[in-house]
């Protein structure tokens, strides 16, 4: 139970602070707490959160499973994304397939509209064309 500010055994209780034992260091005067805080997860638990993230399972499903909220897990990938540099591809993309963005925006029963993805091959651009035109009764 060393003062963590100065590394010293030198120490006397100083009351309570949020229902745990609070010191103080009697060579630098600094308050501190013993017992570790328990909204403070463990790494593993990061790591297993960012991973199921990875794999494309949701901010609320992964705060049930592992019972934190689902804001800390998005918080924690929040944090991870500004900390990674994404890798960039050099090349141009040569083919696209549309099929199943196609398969879902024809299955829709709204008038909603629809969508059309557009890439200029010489620019190297993508753009989306979306359409809020009414469907037509089949």
């Amino acid at each position: 139970m060393d003062c963590p500010k100065c590394q010293s055994t030198e120490h006397c209780k100083a009351g309570h602070a949020k229902g745990r034992q609070r010191y103080k260091c009697k060579l630098c005067g600094h308050y501190y707490t013993v017992e570790s805080k328990s909204d403070v997860k463990p790494e593993a638990v990061r790591r297993m959160a960012l991973e199921m993230y990875l794999e494309g399972v949701g901010f609320r499903s992964i705060g049930r499973l592992l019972k934190i909220s689902y804001g800390t897990v998005y918080q924690w990938v929040k944090k991870l994304g500004k900390q990674i540099d994404l890798p960039v591809r050099a090349e141009p993309v040569g083919i696209v397939e549309l099929d199943e963005l196609h398969s879902y925006v024809a299955q829709k029963k709204t008038i909603a509209g629809h969508g059309l993805l557009l890439i200029d091959f010489q620019n190297g651009l993508s753009l989306l064309s979306a359409e809020t035109a009414p469907r037509q009764p089949e």
